[in-house]
């Protein structure tokens, strides 16, 4: 069993309750008195998730804002947070929680509890924390699954900055101040806005959030929602940073495009909703774009204005 998708097929053959929407989703959804329990777990490797050399403080920081960005995509407001700590230095360690304090009032996520673990010496570090939420009541908690044909497809703020952050950080793309600055601070430390998950689940018809790149998580979307995804390249948002370090050539867009990272909501909903959904956006202060349209069919399809684009053999992160 050598890949994810495998393992997830054999695990599915273990689910026997439907809060668990089949492993197919982001997150589990349990009812419990009338309301939506959202719990969601992510993990974070040493050299798979974060670099070796990368500040405690922001390790802990994205360690709790990745799970943030999954309740948002389930429309689910933070209610807790368990972690696993693997133990290492005492002054790592309490820089570590000093950025874990910090990320918990950032975004009212507050610790509930959790365990602790001694690596073996020279093992890589590792991380886990299930955010627990709880979804609007009365609605329902939005899936992948969901997409219908003529939704438009939208995406918030700009896509691609954590990736060439890392690029930086690994060496392989230089960069001025204060370009390489921002970018960075995108893979080190995502910000995505819970409140905007949260307004934005009575209008849609399936959200998920961009984690492993826009074009493979869109592709799960059209694949979960038995539906086909047109994405314009053209379309899609990217920073004054990245266009200054990278350019908007198309190969920079599908750079972008598949880099990961972005923790930012990738989602569908009916052209009807359309000037809503920018007020909602702009009220928080932030940007939501709409980069392409559903349709019946199946599969992911990138468009460049008429001309068609061929998807690149590689959509985006996989273990």
């Amino acid at each position: 069993m050598t890949s994810e998708h495998a393992l997830l097929l054999a695990l599915r053959a273990l689910v026997t309750t439907p809060g668990a929407r089949g492993l197919a989703d982001d997150a589990a959804v349990l009812e419990i008195g009338g309301e939506a329990l959202v719990l969601t777990l992510d993990t974070m490797v040493e050299g798979v998730h974060f670099l070796p050399d990368d500040p405690p403080q922001d390790i802990a920081w994205k360690l709790l804002a990745v799970n943030v960005s999954d309740l948002s995509a389930k429309g689910a407001r933070p209610l807790g947070c368990l972690y696993s700590h693997a133990l290492g230095e005492t002054e790592w360690d309490t820089a570590f929680l000093s950025g874990l304090a910090e990320a918990s009032d950032h975004f009212a996520m507050p610790l509930l509890g959790g365990d602790t673990v001694r690596m073996p010496t020279g093992a890589p570090r590792s991380f886990s924390l299930t955010a627990l939420g709880v979804g609007s009541s009365g609605l329902a908690v939005p899936s992948r699954s969901g997409a219908q044909v003529a939704d438009r497809v939208w995406v918030s703020g700009t896509i691609g900055d954590a990736g060439l952050g890392l690029a930086m950080l690994t060496g392989r793309i230089e960069a001025d101040e204060p370009y390489a600055n921002a970018l960075t601070q995108r893979y080190r430390r995502p910000d995505p806005e819970p409140h905007l998950g949260v307004a934005l689940a009575p209008l849609v018809h399936a959200m998920m959030d961009v984690s492993d790149g826009l074009l493979i998580d869109a592709q799960r979307i059209a694949t979960a929602s038995n539906v086909a995804i047109l994405l314009e390249a053209g379309a899609v948002p990217l920073s004054p940073e990245l266009r200054a370090v990278a350019g908007e050539d198309m190969a920079a867009r599908l750079t972008a495009m598949t880099a990961g990272d972005d923790y930012e909501l990738l989602f569908t909903a009916p052209d009807a909703q359309s000037a809503i959904i920018e007020k909602i956006a702009a009220d928080l202060g932030l940007v939501v774009t709409p980069i392409g349209w559903v349709a019946a069919g199946s599969g992911l399809t990138l468009q460049d204005g008429a001309l068609p684009i061929p998807l690149p053999n590689h959509l985006g992160y996989q273990h």
